[in-house]
């Protein structure tokens, strides 16, 4: 675990904190308690929504990872598999975990109107939580702030911060610790502010005491969720086949995506929301005051024709700090290419196409092959039609 170095222990140790860690932990409980709540106090100053804290035992969710692991559902996500239950066991991953602290922000920002960009195909539709400035770094800094003003307070411990990057079981976490329950896209819902929120965890060697897990589910008989699937990739409740989910085709997959999914990708060149935004829990969702969120280079609004005349330079420059950059600059096109195939016949979106039959890539001009049929089948039917 990773301990920070502190000659002398800070004066504001909590009273009889050192005899916590002996062998009578129960002695000191209310101290203990003292520290959960102003940990919870700390996490709302440096602007998380929700801080949850729970134990380590996630024996159900192991059985529930390996039966989807076991189903194939991860597609190409070897990493899902490889870490063994290291994922599914904190202490296995960061030695001596007793508790992990669970954390959610709130991302949407104000003004996107998802819903209709969706309804605009020639309009490129990026998933909301990658408009702006990368999630990473902003929590994992806060959340290491957060642990300073812990250390400062308690003296030197181990613990150790995550956000989306290591194998953790977040949402599974985060369940347990009161933020939310496990909705019918396996998403993690609540009931203030749907699922539109990132999540990150602070694993620590305290023995803290832990908050109830979020035990009603209130998905009912809705399944808004399933039924909005552009692709059916829902394939029962909880259950998510990432092989056909857009999110997983448009950043996780390498290769060609599939033919049979392209056409139901529409606009979406960059993840999907379509079961978020059609959950009801949704409309609870408060726009985030995070400047960090908000949108940049018009990404929540650019046409398809202008994001894809982009050159590779542009792309690294204006996706610079952008959970967009991860799937590098090959795939944004290919990504794009099909965006356009599915996009109304015009003139210059041909012409973009055309632009890129040339390009040196396999990947990119198969799909571009795909698109521009696509463009001329449009084409020859207006002719037939306005004859």
């Amino acid at each position: 675990m990773h301990h920070t170095a502190a000659a002398n222990p800070p004066a504001t140790l909590l009273p009889g904190f050192f005899s916590i860690m002996s062998s009578h932990p129960t002695l000191n409980a209310n101290a203990l308690a003292e520290l959960a709540a102003t940990i919870k106090s700390w996490g709302r100053e440096l602007g998380f929504q929700q801080v949850g804290i729970t134990d380590v035992d996630l024996a159900e969710d192991e059985r529930h990872l390996q039966r989807w692991l076991d189903a194939g559902y991860h597609g190409e996500m070897g990493f899902m598999a490889k870490h063994g239950t290291k994922r599914t066991r904190p202490a296995e991953l960061v030695p001596d975990t007793l508790r992990v602290i669970s954390v959610r922000l709130d991302y949407l920002p104000a003004d996107t109107e998802s819903a209709k960009v969706l309804g605009q195909p020639q309009t490129a539709y990026v998933s909301r939580y990658a408009v702006g400035r990368d999630y990473h770094k902003l929590m994992r800094k806060r959340l290491a702030t957060l642990a300073r003003w812990v250390e400062e307070r308690v003296g030197p411990f181990g613990y150790r911060a995550f956000v989306d990057s290591a194998p953790v079981m977040e949402r599974a976490l985060a369940r347990k610790a009161g933020l939310g329950w496990i909705g019918k896209n396996a998403m993690l819902l609540n009931p203030r502010a749907g699922s539109l929120f990132f999540l990150g965890e602070l694993y620590v060697d305290l023995p803290l005491p832990i908050d109830a897990p979020f035990e009603e589910e209130h998905c009912g008989s809705c399944s808004a969720c399933r039924t909005a699937c552009p692709t059916g990739a829902i394939v029962d409740d909880k259950v998510v086949d990432a092989r056909a989910c857009i999110s997983y085709l448009t950043i996780e997959l390498f290769g060609a995506i599939p033919e049979r999914y392209r056409e139901a990708m529409g606009n979406r060149v960059f993840g999907c929301d379509d079961c978020q935004l059609v959950c009801p829990f949704t409309r609870f969702t408060r726009p985030t005051a995070e400047a960090d969120f908000a949108p940049r280079h018009d990404l929540d609004r650019a046409s398809l024709v202008s994001l894809f005349a982009w050159s590779e330079e542009e792309f690294l420059d204006k996706t610079a700090g952008s959970p967009i950059r991860r799937i590098g600059y090959e795939r944004w096109l290919r990504n794009l290419a099909v965006g356009l195939g599915n996009a109304p016949w015009s003139e210059s979106v041909e012409a973009a196409l055309h632009a890129r039959l040339a390009y040196p890539s396999d990947l990119v001009r198969e799909h571009v092959r795909w698109a521009l049929a696509r463009q001329r089948e449009r084409r020859g039917r207006m002719i037939i039609s306005q004859k």
